[in-house]
């Protein structure tokens, strides 16, 4: 079974629905109210996990009841939880997150422990990247944080993935160390140094970011899917008609599924496609981590369409089975 490793933020999530987001200044009253595991780099690791990928987390929580919640749920998702790092006096991450009617969100983020996740950090963790065919990381931690995975993950001979939110300028030293970007249409502006509502079509911004040094560009649509450019090609996926209860999970789950397919071998357009069923299957259901779907669940997914599951994941099922 391959290994993946994973380097990013828990934060605890707060959600409410809303019949609509508010405007600047407005209050308005929601439903539903619950806590719930988040952190994009937890949410990435579980979806690998339940995917069938063997993960090891490297992280920074708090020594409070929300970073019990994030240990209790790496213990019972399988994940490899020795590099999940207690900070003294620093509470664990948590995020706000509202969700309309419609399925859309908007989040905000106190990143917390999530801080001190350093570069000295994830080097003195140096041995979860042993025989790792994969690493990935975001960037709800600091920057110099993401670079020394993507450091060290170029150096062990690691695949590379970036999904680069909260989107924020980087420079192109670590941009070229990126093997796989995986932004939204916004998030490829800004790190192309355009304005978020800039008038520019979603490809021409994939040149610019391979001409910053990022070897593949995967630029999620949403229900649209995802376009992939490389140096010499530009080819987009598309997505299949699902009906969206809550988006909150789709990145997430996006990000898993491509992990896991490169980890396993998948040619990455294959590794796309997979991504895109991975990512729809989230929007069904609502929270993330009860969004994030398991390998049976994918499986059932290309029996309804009729689809024929690819052969590495007929692979990765046999492996997992011989694990039980």
């Amino acid at each position: 079974m391959p290994r993946i490793t994973v380097v990013g933020s828990y934060a605890t999530g707060l959600t409410m629905r809303v019949d609509r987001l508010p405007s600047s200044g407005e209050t308005l009253l929601g439903t539903g109210y619950r806590v719930d595991y988040g952190g994009k780099g937890s949410n990435q690791a579980v979806g690998c996990a339940r995917l069938g990928a063997q993960v090891a987390f490297v992280a920074s929580i708090g020594q409070d009841s929300f970073g019990s919640m994030a240990e209790k749920l790496y213990r019972e998702e399988g994940i490899d939880l020795a590099f999940v790092k207690h900070v003294l006096d620093t509470p664990t991450g948590v995020g706000f997150i509202i969700v309309d009617a419609a399925g859309h969100n908007c989040i905000t983020i106190d990143p917390g422990a999530n801080e001190l996740l350093t570069a000295a950090t994830v080097h003195d963790s140096a041995a979860a990247f042993n025989q790792a065919s994969v690493v990935m990381t975001q960037l709800e931690i600091p920057v110099e944080a993401a670079q020394a995975a993507l450091s060290i993950g170029r150096q062990q001979g690691a695949v590379t993935i970036l999904n680069p939110a909260p989107v924020r300028p980087l420079p192109p030293s670590i941009l070229q160390l990126v093997d796989v970007l995986t932004p939204n249409e916004t998030e490829a502006k800004v790190l192309a140094g355009k304005a978020p509502d800039a008038n520019i079509g979603p490809e021409r911004v994939a040149h610019e970011l391979l001409d910053s040094g990022v070897k593949q560009v995967v630029m999620t649509l949403g229900e649209k899917g995802a376009l992939i450019v490389t140096g010499s090609s530009s080819t987009h996926i598309p997505a299949y008609k699902i009906s969206a209860v809550d988006t909150t999970g789709a990145g997430d789950a996006f990000n898993a599924g491509l992990a896991v397919a490169t980890a396993f071998g998948a040619p990455l357009d294959d590794a796309v496609r997979f991504a895109v069923v991975t990512g729809g299957l989230a929007v069904t259901r609502e929270g993330v981590i009860p969004s994030l779907p398991s390998r049976e669940e994918v499986l059932q997914f290309y029996h309804h369409q009729k689809i024929t599951p690819p052969e590495w994941f007929h692979s990765a099922r046999s492996q997992s089975q011989g694990l039980t």
